[in-house]
């Protein structure tokens, strides 16, 4: 009967440790789904400059590429928020705290710009002004940012140390850094070259968010 039970218990843990793995994997197809949701939606906004523009303005609401271009954006939150989520679960009681408390405040973030960005889209390129546009911009985004910075320098200060998770804590530390060339460029660049330095920032937590469900796979076993 003990024997049994055992067996029993190390079954629903092999498979339980599959699922999470699996689910790790979403974040590979989280980036997928994202950079189709920027190509689909140029190729259907005409006009629309990858120089100057947000890759915001293809899922506003008035975009002639929202239709399209929001249906592969919400598969990319739901993925990236499958891929994080499974990937806090993995490192639950291992690893160090620093390095797992920034994972976990990373995952937050995911959760907040999935949830946020879907409820809140900009209503038209640019601020309009209204409801939507001020929890776009001044809720949701900064609270996006702010996350992210916290959790991405956890992770490098909690991580570099491990041989483990080091490669992981350099990558965040690089998408931390792009972050900050893309804020800066964004705000002392031309408008004309807008579109360019916004994507620094946005790219570099879609490739990380693929980097972590890696890591998460690879971990759990």
């Amino acid at each position: 009967m003990t024997d049994r039970r055992e067996a029993a218990a190390g079954s629903e843990i092999c498979r339980e440790t599959k699922l999470l793995r699996l689910l790790c994997l979403s974040g590979v197809a989280a980036a997928l789904f994202y950079f189709l949701h920027v190509y689909l939606g140029i190729r259907n906004y005409p006009g629309y400059s990858s120089l100057r523009q947000a890759v915001s303005d293809l899922t506003a609401t008035d975009a002639p590429s929202f239709i399209v271009a929001s249906r592969f954006s919400f598969l990319y939150a739901l993925f990236s928020v499958l891929c994080c989520t499974a990937v806090s679960l993995v490192v639950a009681n291992r690893l160090n705290r620093h390095f797992r408390l920034g994972l976990y405040l990373y995952t937050v973030m995911i959760w907040v710009s999935a949830v946020g960005y879907t409820l809140f889209p900009l209503t038209s390129q640019g601020f309009q002004g209204t409801f939507q546009d001020i929890m776009h911009f001044y809720v949701v985004t900064p609270a996006v940012v702010l996350l992210s910075i916290i959790s991405l320098l956890l992770i490098f200060t909690g991580g570099r140390r491990d041989e483990e998770t080091k490669p992981l804590a350099i990558l965040g530390l690089i998408a931390l850094l792009l972050m900050f060339i893309g804020a800066i460029g964004t705000g002392v660049a031309p408008k004309e070259l807008f579109g360019v330095f916004e994507r620094f920032s946005v790219y570099s937590i879609v490739i990380y968010t693929m980097f972590l469900g890696l890591f998460g796979y690879r971990t759990c076993r």
